[in-house]
């Protein structure tokens, strides 16, 4: 237990699949003994359905298995219908019931001074505290210091510069950029985007953004509850029909913001042409990243083969200290990886592929080089190696990857209040 964490009461807005899953892990490592969560709406009848949706999860199991094995007993108890409190696992939580509005939502009657909010609806650190809307800054107002949102900062009006007091950090990747003494809103990126830095940045790192002439990712991606069960009218002025369509029997292509939250944390990215794209598939939890690179090869250096990229691998994955890097040669599937602590990306070894091929190059087509110099030259043609890497990266995007990386930026902002 860390003192400085356990001094903190710890705020999370909404209780749907992150909020819910944040809960289990901070009651697991007992870093705050007290965690008031805003629903923000009744639920259920009384009190002991909220604890009913607490304790059970259709792809986690029971929260008492989650915490202390099969022989387990029941960790919720002493519920107080009166101010919508129980223990959990010994942990005093607390449930308001009444505000959607993060600038309503009294957090200083509760002495939270950290809030993390999973709601997804709360994403532009521009909008003032009171926006008619809600808005990220309303937490400040009802008295938190801190806001950490749960997914990435999406800025409506895009002229508009990121504040000065906000900042997007991925664990393990560039989480010394938050800045206490500076930052009040916190983005942990998405899922996806922690998968992805933790894919990219080894390979940035041992061959050089120079030599990385594009990028490509398709993410391969469980349903979210923004989904639809069943197909449903689109509602007024939407222009994406599919995200309207049944989840449970469809693969449905959608977009994804990973390329441009990437560049927030990995700002190397922005020399690199990238693009990102999403698939979603009926299953609840367990994703993957394909990525794709094209490396130009060093004449004077070690070739980039299959061995040399999944050594490089295997390297950050021995010397990662939060263990956030996994790198497996085993053939995994999808639900193999899920629940697997902190893993921000799981390599699968056995199936990176490399091919190098030789590019022609006319430099007459190439914007700038001076006509003179060209005339000069016996053969316009240049012929760099090139390969394209093949990369596969699996993430639980739920529990294990996800909200167990968002808790260690819980845990680490809350240190340093």
């Amino acid at each position: 237990m860390n003192n400085g964490s356990n001094r903190i009461h710890l705020g999370i807005n909404g209780f749907g699949r992150i909020g819910k899953l944040a809960l289990w892990h901070h009651v697991a490592r007992n870093d705050f003994t007290d965690i008031t969560i805003n629903i923000g709406r009744q639920a259920g009848t009384r009190l002991e359905d909220i604890a009913h949706y607490l304790q059970r999860d259709s792809t986690y199991g029971a929260l008492h298995t989650f915490l202390h094995g099969c022989h387990a007993q029941p960790v919720v108890e002493a519920l107080n219908e009166a101010d919508g409190s129980m223990r959990v696992n010994g942990v005093t939580v607390r449930f308001l019931r009444n505000q959607r509005n993060p600038a309503a939502i009294d957090w200083r009657t509760h002495n939270v001074r950290l809030v993390v909010d999973t709601t997804g609806r709360f994403l532009d650190p521009t909008l003032p505290a009171d926006h008619d809307k809600g808005a990220l800054r309303g937490h400040l107002a009802a008295g938190a210091e801190r806001v950490i949102a749960s997914a990435p900062f999406k800025i409506k009006a895009k002229a508009t510069p990121m504040p000065e007091d906000a900042v997007t950090t991925v664990m393990g990747i560039n989480e010394s950029q938050y800045d206490p003494r500076r930052h009040r809103l916190i983005s942990n990126a998405s899922c996806t985007t922690t998968c992805l830095a933790h894919m990219i940045k080894p390979l940035l790192d041992a061959y050089g953004a120079q030599r990385i002439l594009s990028a490509s990712m398709a993410t391969v991606h469980a349903a979210t509850g923004s989904q639809q069960v069943l197909d449903r009218l689109p509602q007024a002025g939407k222009t994406d029909l599919r995200k309207n369509r049944s989840i449970m029997n469809n693969i449905i292509l959608t977009t994804t913001g990973a390329a441009a939250a990437l560049a927030l944390v990995i700002p190397e990215m922005k020399s690199i042409g990238f693009i990102a794209e999403s698939v979603r598939i009926p299953t609840s939890t367990g994703s993957l990243i394909i990525l794709v690179l094209s490396i130009q090869e060093n004449p004077d250096g070690r070739a980039v083969t299959r061995e040399a990229v999944n050594a490089v691998y295997a390297r950050t994955a021995a010397d990662d200290p939060h263990g956030y890097l996994h790198f497996s040669q085993q053939q995994n599937v999808s639900v193999d990886i899920i629940g697997t602590p902190r893993a921000a990306a799981i390599i699968e070894g056995h199936e990176t592929h490399t091919r190098t091929a030789e590019l022609a190059i006319d430099l007459k087509k190439v914007p700038g080089i001076p006509a003179d110099v060209l005339d000069a030259m016996p053969d316009t043609y240049v012929r760099p190696q090139v390969t394209q890497a093949v990369v596969y990266g699996w993430y639980d995007n739920e529990m294990g990857s996800y909200v167990h990386m968002l808790g260690d930026r819980t845990i680490s902002v809350a240190e340093q209040m």
